[in-house]
């Protein structure tokens, strides 16, 4: 069953692209390749991008931070990787980095001792020992965040598609909280793969907008209808 729900969840990704694709026919959608490759593959540099944006999930649910800060954060771990390398940076302790320096952009703070303790749990699980290696951590956080603002030249700024995407679906006279809980999610899967990179938010939100209706069978007006 979790195997046929993933299958649904990449079909629908897929899907997303193509909508793209054909909003945007110009555009290549062809996957950004980070250029520092340290001798990893596309194959494995995909498992660990995808592995950083599953670990800043959790640790932003665990540390009760909104949605839109866990997708700054994956945002940033997008940005860092696209200039430096999985080979040499651990990409959890870049994503860690990441969620305690979008809490301070996002207004949205929280103590660095917790980010390294939630941190912590769910790398290394119940380990006692770990825990005593929190100093030592809070010094690589700090240095960290030194290499990670250096790395995006200091631009913290990031724009996402929900906020467009909620205005489009109030003007559309159709089932509104299916289609945005729907679309919403279809944003939320795009964090994982390089399309917020690509493409401009309210081109994101336009995508899932079309992709949810799609999927939940509601007519959106046509183009000679008002919207």
């Amino acid at each position: 069953m979790e195997h046929s729900k993933g299958a649904v969840k990449d079909t629908l990704k897929k899907g997303l692209r193509m909508v793209l694709a054909g909003i945007f026919p110009g555009r290549r959608l062809k996957k950004i390749r980070y250029p520092k490759t340290d001798g990893i593959d596309l194959k494995k540099e995909t498992y660990l991008c995808k592995s950083y944006c599953t670990f800043l999930q959790d640790l932003g649910m665990r540390l009760k931070v909104p949605q839109v800060t866990i997708a700054t954060a994956i945002i940033f771990c997008h940005r860092f990787f696209l200039r430096q390398s999985h080979g040499k940076n651990d990409r959890r302790t870049i994503a860690t980095v990441c969620m305690f320096l979008v809490g301070k952009v996002e207004e949205t703070p929280r103590p660095l001792k917790d980010v390294i303790l939630v941190s912590y749990e769910i790398i290394h699980k119940k380990d006692p020992a770990a825990v005593q290696r929190i100093k030592q951590k809070k010094e690589l956080i700090l240095l960290g965040e030194r290499v990670v603002l250096a790395t995006l030249g200091f631009d913290l700024n990031v724009h996402h598609p929900y906020k467009p995407l909620v205005e489009a679906i109030k003007k559309l006279k159709v089932a509104q909280n299916a289609l945005a809980q729907v679309a919403w999610n279809f944003v939320n899967d795009g964090l994982r793969t390089s399309l917020r990179l690509q493409f401009k938010p309210h081109h994101i939100a336009v995508g899932a907008i079309f992709l949810a209706a799609k999927f939940l069978k509601v007519k959106l007006p046509s183009d000679g209808e008002k919207v």
